[in-house]
């Protein structure tokens, strides 16, 4: 039987968080995948930077919220959850930048690789998860 030391090795917590941040990465981007109306990795497939910087975007802003989870809860159950809420707020910025840009529709110019929209995406997400990291509790 294993000790509790264990299970508190550096080691096997850093596994541990990994093996779960990457899940919730994954359950992420499925749900992005379904919020935008185009393909995310078939677009990537083609060549379509626009997607890649946005999937990019969302990728490091999902890992940076989940990064200041880690570092503020000592519970597996506790870091996801502040997890998963950062990676809501996320989809409401991802919904309220198509909003607040009445000129173009946001998934469109992504799709036809608007390296400009792609671009604002990723910093859009990257940003805001600075912000939502640095107010979970």
């Amino acid at each position: 039987m294993l000790g509790s030391s264990f299970w508190q090795h550096p080691l096997v917590e850093t596994a541990g968080y990994f093996s779960v941040v990457v899940l919730c990465l994954v359950v992420s981007m499925v749900v992005f995948e379904i919020v935008t109306k185009y393909k995310n990795w078939d677009e990537i497939k083609k060549g379509n930077v626009a997607v890649a910087l946005a999937t990019g975007g969302k990728i490091l802003g999902i890992c940076n919220i989940f990064r200041y989870s880690i570092e503020r809860h000592s519970t597996l159950l506790e870091m996801v959850g502040w997890g998963f809420f950062g990676f809501v707020l996320l989809i409401f910025a991802y919904l309220l930048f198509e909003f607040l840009t009445p000129r173009f529709k946001v998934d469109e110019e992504i799709a036809n690789d608007n390296r400009s929209v792609g671009f604002i995406s990723f910093t859009i997400s990257l940003g805001l998860s600075f912000v939502i990291g640095a107010s979970i509790v």
